[in-house]
């Protein structure tokens, strides 16, 4: 099997098993905050291996679709952490009030 053809069917592999697993955990749990970061990583890598599919086809349109992907996973990603970051300065400002 050619180089890219494993590329394509990796980085499908990982997109979908992210969102099949992303899906039943907000089925189940009806969250997936402690995990989100997780899926945004995976889709990450996905649409990297897809911009390096679409480089070795030459294919601009996927390209672009995997750029975009990736810019917005980025934010997403950005977004996450920031939030993340923020509860815990709030916990450690809450446990500092107490403890005074």
């Amino acid at each position: 099997m050619p180089n890219e053809l494993v590329i394509a069917y990796s980085a499908t592999a990982i997109s979908v098993s992210g969102r099949f697993i992303f899906m039943y955990l907000l089925y189940t749990k009806k969250s997936t905050n402690p995990y989100s970061l997780i899926f945004s990583i995976m889709n990450m890598v996905s649409s990297s291996l897809w911009i390096t599919y679409s480089q070795m086809r030459y294919d601009k349109p996927l390209f672009i679709r995997g750029s975009c992907d990736l810019i917005l996973f980025a934010i997403s990603t950005a977004y996450i952490l920031y939030n993340r970051s923020q509860s815990l300065v709030q916990i450690n400002k809450i446990q500092g009030e107490i403890s005074s």
